[in-house]
């Protein structure tokens, strides 16, 4: 299952405190308006690229964790950034650490939120001055944010990690169909088109089960989730694309990342046979769902020495 669909119901500047040293990197507290976040930055170089990375869907930390494991896909991946000597921003998303009043009424809460955050984030590093170029990279649901946010505050560059290219709310009714029966399937498929179409389910079908059995109250910040394309906004797009998935991803399939291609077809793209949905090399379908809990588990090599060849690359334009 997408996990992270089932989560969705879910500028300021101050000083950067709380500076640690980690082996590769100094890393730093940062706020920008009610938005936690830490920064990464390479020892010893002047003005580095910076990346912005986009977490998946739900209630996910800066780390990349939340209620569907805890792989520390973006630590990880931060990590790594820094011993290529690329500097990383990660942030608590909304809802992560509990919900802060500054967010106002969680049932207020739509997708355009998360653009808004990404979108205060970015411009926070491109006005800083301390960044030679700046890279949005978004993981899954965060692709979709990202491809949102270039159209508001466009980067230099755009990564897209394990990321969809249909609607969540199509996306999650396919993965459902592997996993329903059909009885079953049928309601909870005609719940989640009424969702997109904008229409409030009360009550909530009874076959439908019960941790897709979304309250009245969600269904307007679902909506607002399940029913983008994110094929006409990724077109829009300017900027030097490198798009990355992989083929041991039960969630995103090749077909997410052949629509990518198609739509952006001037993109840098990258396929990784063995590589899952949160960025490891896995053998089968049970080291698959091992990964989603092994924050210690190394991302995949390839993966990582691609985006830091794009990011660092002269002559790709912006």
């Amino acid at each position: 299952m997408h996990r992270g669909a089932l989560f969705v119901a879910l500028a300021s500047l101050t000083i950067p405190c709380g500076i640690t040293m980690t082996a590769s990197a100094e890393e730093s507290t940062i706020h920008v308006g009610a938005i936690d976040a830490l920064l990464s930055m390479p020892p010893d170089v002047r003005r580095p690229p910076v990346a912005l990375l986009i977490a998946g869907s739900g209630p996910t930390d800066r780390d990349g964790n939340g209620p569907g494991g805890r792989p520390a896909t973006l630590k990880k991946l931060s990590e790594q950034l820094a011993a290529r000597k690329i500097a990383a921003l990660r942030y608590d998303k909304r809802g992560s650490n509990g919900w802060k009043a500054d967010w106002g009424a969680i049932e207020d809460f739509r997708f355009k939120d998360y653009v808004e955050d990404a979108v205060a984030l970015l411009r926070y590093l491109r006005d800083s001055g301390k960044f030679s170029r700046t890279i949005l990279v978004g993981h899954s649901e965060g692709g979709l944010v990202a491809i949102l946010t270039a159209q508001h505050a466009p980067p230099d560059r755009l990564v897209l990690l394990a990321s969809a290219a249909r609607r969540q709310g199509d996306l999650l009714t396919e993965q459902l169909s592997r996993q329903l029966p059909p009885g079953t399937m049928k309601a909870t498929a005609g719940f989640i088109e009424a969702i997109m179409a904008g229409r409030i389910v009360d009550p909530v079908p009874p076959d439908v089960p019960p941790p897709l059995a979304f309250a009245p109250s969600a269904q307007p910040g679902l909506a607002s989730a399940f029913a983008i394309d994110p094929i006409p906004p990724l077109k829009s797009l300017g900027m030097p694309i490198l798009i990355a998935a992989g083929g041991r991803d039960r969630q995103v399939g090749k077909v997410d990342f052949e629509m990518l291609k198609a739509a952006a077809p001037m993109a840098r793209t990258v396929w990784l046979p063995e590589m899952n949905h949160v960025l490891n090399d896995v053998g089968d379908d049970a080291d698959d769902v091992a990964a989603y809990n092994q924050p210690e588990r190394a991302l995949d090599a390839a993966l990582i020495n691609s985006i830091a060849t794009f990011v660092l690359e002269d002559g790709l334009g912006r």
